[in-house]
């Protein structure tokens, strides 16, 4: 997926779900959970590795995105609702975790 020059215009945050409106016009969405358990911190995964330190079964099922920070112009970050907020999501990785129907169809056809 091609993602040069992407940038977000509209980021919402409904209860567990996450949505951002890209300036292609791409909607892509997410479960709060699925995010968290992607977040590529120092705390979430070791850094030489690149082995996952979090226990995806430690994040809550109920978790939320309680708020967001623009990281410049290339990330967005995250304040969960079980305290972690050191997490970056940088555009294209958002992109490459999108969750919606026309983006898993794209990787399944991989």
């Amino acid at each position: 997926m091609m993602t040069t020059g992407i940038g977000v215009n509209n980021v919402t945050i409904d209860g567990q779900n996450i949505h951002i409106e890209w300036n292609d016009g791409h909607k892509s969405e997410w479960t709060a959970t699925s995010l968290r358990i992607s977040c590529g911190c120092a705390q979430c995964v070791e850094e030489w590795s690149r082995r996952q330190l979090l226990d995806p079964a430690s994040v809550p099922l109920d978790l939320k995105a309680e708020d967001y920070l623009m990281v410049g112009r290339y990330a967005v970050q995250f304040l969960w609702s079980d305290g972690h907020f050191t997490g970056i999501f940088p555009f294209d990785v958002l992109r490459d975790l999108c969750e919606c129907d026309v983006c898993k169809a794209e990787r399944e056809d991989e």
